[in-house]
Order: C-alpha cells, then structure tokens, then sequence
C-alpha cells in the first residue's frame, strides 16, 4: 500500500498527467503506443489501429508492466470498452503474471466471447462477462461489431463483473478457496493481462483505465461450503453447463432475487414462461412483450409450450426469438375425446387399466416429439397420481427405449427434473446410452422450491456426465421451429 506522499503524487504516462493512485480513474493505455505493455508470443499478434489496441492473430498475452503501482494490483475498479469481431475470443486477466508462452497458469480471467464457439472437438460455452470456470454466463449480452464496456472489480475476497453496467458476476471467494480438481485459481495479487486467443480472433480494446484501492480491505463472510457448491465449481470448470433451464418467476419470485442466487450458487438460469391455452402468454404480442421486458438480464428466456394448442396461437418467428422451447406430456386428450392435464387428479379420473393408459401416454408423448419443434423434453414420465406409486413397473424398458428413441431421432434433449426427481436413474442411464443431450431443471412454484439442481447434480456424479452430455441452446438460425415449421404450417 503507498505511503501518504505516493498516494498524493502523479504519475505520468505517455506524457501526460495522471490523477493521485487510489484516488481517481488512472489511464493503462495512451492510445498512441505501447508503452506500459509487455507482450509474451507471438507480439506480432498486438496492433496499434485508430487509437485502439488489437488483437489479430495467434495466442499471446499482453501485460501490464507499466508504472502504475508497478502492474502489480491486489484491489483495484478496472473498467475498459471491448468491441469483438464475429467469432472472436478473448479475455481480461488480473492477479496474473508474466509466463513466456502458453495458457497462463496463475490469476483469474474475466471471459470476452459472444460468437466464439470453440475449436476441433471442444465447444465454448461460457460469454462475456464470466469469471471463466469459476462464475459462468452462457447468454452474450452484447453483439459484436459494437463497443461495449467491461468493469472488473476486487475487494479483498470479492470479485464483481459488470457488462454495460449489468452485473454478471458477484462472487465471494470462500476461506479456505474451494479449488476444482484440488488446484486452480485463488485470490492473491499480481498483473493485469489481455488475451489474443487465436488467430481467428479479432478483439479491440480503448479506454483502459485502472482505479487502485487500498491492499487491505475488509472481506465479506465466507459463503457456506457444502458437497453440491464444491460440485458446481468443479462443473464450472470443466465446461459443463451449470444451467437451471426450467425456472419461472412465480409465488414472489422476482429477477432481481433470482440473480442474486445465480450469483451465489453459480447456477446459470432459464427463465420460462407458461404460453398456451388458459395461461398468461397466449399470443405473439404478450411473448414479445416478456421478451423485450427480460432481454437486458443475464438469464435465458424460454417458452413453456403448454397443451398441444400452443402450436396455433403464435407464429415461427415468435417462437423462434425465445432461446429454447421446452413441453412435457403432461396435457393430452385420450382415445374418447377427452382433454386431460395429469397433474389434476379430477381430470383423469379413475384408471381403471393402467397397462392401456401407458401405451397412450407413450404414444402421445412420441406424437408430440414428432410434431411439434421443440428443444427439451421436460417433467418427463410424469405419471398422474393414481399409479405414479408403480413408476417402476409401468415404464418398463420398451417404453422407455420407445420414447428415448424418438427423442433421439427429433434431436430433443430430456431434463433431469427436480421437482418430481424424473426420470428415474435407470431411464437416465438408457438415455446417456443412446446418446442424448441432458438439461437440469427445477420448474419451481416460487422462492421457496427454487434449490440448486439437486437431482440433477446427483445424476451427474452416478453417471459421471460430461460437458459433450449436455444441451446449450442452438444458434439463432437454427431453430427447431425454424427447421421444422409449426404443424398448422408445416
């Protein structure tokens, strides 16, 4: 920490005058030169283009060597305006050092990608504004070819992530840190670097601006640490998509509560609303509206396709603007003409032959995976009270390989349901067999049900799940209702 005199003298760079350390905004690039910046390979990669700094070309790292506090920060505000390029991929490192060649091995990054979507047999999943591997954004809040500005805050053992002055990363780092694989990455002190990932990448970045704060601060209390926090960091960083992706602001859940734990837990949420017949969105006017009202959030937006109605009441490029769809086959009408949802027990009735009712509710589901564009399958085998006791003997392996298959053969991917912990492990283990795509999902009622994937993450240890198991939602044009068309339309 510099002593009084330091902390009231300017610091020059570039030739000009610099505000005291500590107490203003202080500028880490002067937009003409290179000057306070050490680049390690491949220094080609870094260009000087109309006051900006570029990165163009294969993997190097650019680091802050320069005067002020001797690049060497452990609680500091950075903030810097980023533009990407189509496909681009990079980041912002702190409490680094300089390494001559490779993926650098100490400090944390703050992850700059919107497009980027990996290279040979590995898929990024994780966009701007993540704490990479530690804090995950699956949804890129800004566009490329646009400025946008990135802030990066350390106090003690907190780390915040602003995009456009949205919060994206909160974290609190526990004592002791919880480290994935038993080594990683911890807060301590160190540089600041930039990332030219690969020569595909074309990033810019002005405005780098650094405000130190004093080496001591208070910390925060250290969150609790319990067996499923340590499995999603250990998830995290291994690029598995720690996605809620059945989630509804209900029973006084609000936004602002729901990022606030996605912030804490490092679970990433879908937010879903109820579109069909008798629920809240039930035209192209009030989806679009949910839409626009939601967009600026980091969270997925999705479409809960209710009834099989739903397909009649909005248009393609509706449906099309949300980021996923999901159904269940939880609303059917039977062999007599009778419309049913099985989660009310007056509209079923009596069963009186279970065997029967099995094979409809098999076939419907299978007609719903084959007409209707969807991306997952959710609450599935759902089966109504009555006979929801005898799970285990009703959906036996036929049926379930029936449905898997035709999962498998519409490209759908099956949630691992919390709420009614469905399907059972050995369902979960054909499909993982056959090759589907997984998702995690809650479908709470409100606050107090909304937990942290428990099902889910107890699936993903038993079948030891990888990121290549997991669903992400696909790019915009690939749609399914964009390949597949609505049935009325089709």
């Amino acid at each position: 920490m510099p002593d009084e005199l330091s902390r009231r003298s300017f610091l020059t760079l570039g030739g000009m005058a610099l505000a005291p350390s500590g107490d203003e905004w202080i500028p880490l690039f002067d937009g003409r030169t290179l000057s306070g910046w050490k680049a390690n390979e491949n220094p080609t990669t870094w260009k000087l283009v109309d006051g900006c700094l570029m990165s163009a070309g294969p993997r190097s790292h650019l680091f802050y060597v320069g005067p002020v506090r001797g690049g060497d920060f452990r609680n500091f505000e950075l903030e810097a305006e980023v533009m990407t390029r189509p496909g681009a991929n990079s980041g912002i490192f702190f409490h680094t050092q300089y390494q001559g060649t490779g993926w650098l091995q100490k400090g944390f990054e703050v992850q700059i990608a919107n497009t980027h979507s990996g290279e040979g047999g590995y898929r990024e999943y994780k966009k701007t504004g993540s704490l990479y591997g530690v804090r995950n954004i699956y949804r890129p809040l800004v566009r490329d070819n646009e400025w946008f500005k990135l802030y990066v805050a350390v106090r003690a053992n907190n780390v915040q992530v602003r995009v456009n002055d949205v919060l994206t990363v909160d974290f609190i780092e526990p004592d002791p840190p919880v480290l994935a694989s038993g080594r990683g990455r911890f807060l301590d002190h160190g540089a600041f670097a930039l990332q030219g990932h690969d020569a595909g990448s074309t990033v810019l970045f002005r405005s780098l601006r650094v405000r130190p704060l004093p080496d001591h601060l208070p910390k925060q209390p250290s969150p609790e640490v319990d067996g499923k926090y340590r499995q999603i960091i250990q998830l995290s960083a291994a690029n598995v998509p720690v996605v809620d992706y059945h989630a509804h602001l209900k029973g006084g859940l609000t936004m602002d509560e729901l990022l606030r734990r996605s912030r804490a837990t490092g679970i990433f949420y879908g937010v879903a609303i109820n579109c069909g017949k008798g629920f809240p969105v039930q035209d192209d006017a009030s989806a679009r509206r949910f839409l626009e009202e939601n967009r600026r959030y980091p969270v997925f937006l999705a479409m809960q396709a209710e009834g099989r109605e739903w397909v009649n009441m909005f248009s393609p490029q509706t449906v099309a603007m949300f980021d996923y769809v999901f159904t269940d086959s939880m609303t059917w009408t039977d062999d007599r003409g009778r419309r049913m949802r099985l989660w009310i027990k007056q509209e079923v009735g009596e069963i009186s032959d279970a065997q029967e009712f099995m094979e409809t509710l098999v076939r419907r589901a299978v007609g719903i995976f084959e007409r209707e564009p969807i991306d997952i399958y959710v609450n599935p085998t759902f089966l109504p009270e009555a006979i929801a006791q005898r799970y285990d003997e009703l959906w036996t392996p036929a049926r379930m390989q029936r449905i898997i298959e035709a999962l498998k053969k519409n490209d759908i991917a099956l949630e691992i349901n919390d709420r009614y912990r469905l399907p059972s492990l050995a369902f979960l283990r054909l499909a993982k067999q056959a090759g589907l795509k997984f998702t995690m999902g809650t479908n709470n009622g409100g606050p107090n049900d909304l937990r942290r994937c428990d099902y889910g993450l107890e699936v993903a240890e038993a079948l030891q799940l990888r990121w290549q198991d997991f669903f992400i939602p696909r790019e915009p044009g690939e749609k399914p209702v964009l390949r597949r068309g609505l049935p009325s339309q089709a």
